[in-house]
């Protein structure tokens, strides 16, 4: 099983499966997870933060995505847990449930894009949006890349950790010192890859011509327009009950329930 970056990378690594999710426009899907994303930043509260949350959960288990995202929870432990300590120790632990809620929440609203959305798909529907080739091309391909070397960081670091190193040896300096065993290997690897990739645009001649064509070509449908229609019209509920109606919602827990004390 994967495990710290590279599990965390795994909401972010497309499946190709064939789901009502899988079928949406790209446009659609960023549309949703950027919407669900604003959401989760308008809140600090943890009931309406766990709403967001549980209104995902629906568009995971269409995208049949449950066993990728499940992963990528269990490699945002560690960042959980350290966000969960710091933040009930100098604010609240009220204060810390939230923040760690709506870290899952964004997560998990761009985990549902990046796993039904092919790069390549994301690259056209940038060019649909009038981005500029060569940056929607860019982006789609560190999105492609990123998971990959999350997961050669991994192999290098148990390699490493096989010859004897050990990370946690030392004061602070010292342990910074001994991750560059791990950093150089993962440069060298990176660099060697981005020359294949500019050496593979080079024979393809890549930016010859202005005009380009597309082996397929994204178009909204039905779904598309009314998927569109649903997350506006819950946008613009959350956004009048956030500003205009300005419930308060109060926090599911004391502080006193995390620290034992009467205050």
């Amino acid at each position: 099983m994967k495990k710290g970056m590279a599990a965390i990378f795994e909401a972010f690594r497309f499946k190709q499966k064939d789901t009502f999710m899988h079928r949406l426009d790209p446009r659609t899907t960023f549309f949703m997870a950027v919407s669900f994303s604003i959401i989760g930043m308008l809140f600090l509260q943890i009931i309406p933060l766990l709403l967001v949350l549980l209104s995902m959960l629906p568009f995971i288990l269409l995208a049949r995505s449950t066993r990728q995202w499940l992963k990528s929870l269990q490699g945002l432990a560690y960042l959980a847990g350290f966000i969960l300590i710091i933040n009930s120790f100098f604010i609240s632990f009220s204060f810390a449930i939230s923040t760690v809620l709506r870290l899952v929440a964004l997560m998990t609203a761009f985990s549902l894009f990046f796993l039904t959305v092919h790069p390549d798909d994301f690259a056209l529907a940038l060019i649909k949006m009038r981005i500029p080739y060569e940056f929607a091309f860019a982006f789609s391909m560190a999105v492609r890349y990123v998971p990959t070397i999350a997961t050669e960081t991994e192999t290098i670091r148990d390699a490493q950790m096989s010859r004897g190193l050990e990370l946690e040896r030392g004061n602070v300096f010292q342990k910074v010192r001994n991750y560059v065993p791990i950093l150089i290997p993962i440069i060298v690897s990176s660099i060697r890859r981005a020359l294949q990739v500019a050496e593979s645009l080079e024979s393809r001649a890549f930016g010859s011509t202005a005009t380009r064509t597309s082996l397929h070509d994204l178009k909204l449908r039905k779904r598309d327009y009314t998927m569109m229609l649903l997350t506006i019209l819950a946008l613009a509920f959350v956004l009048y009950v956030a500003f205009v109606v300005q419930i308060q919602f109060p926090y599911l827990l004391p502080d006193w329930f995390f620290w034992g004390l009467p205050f």
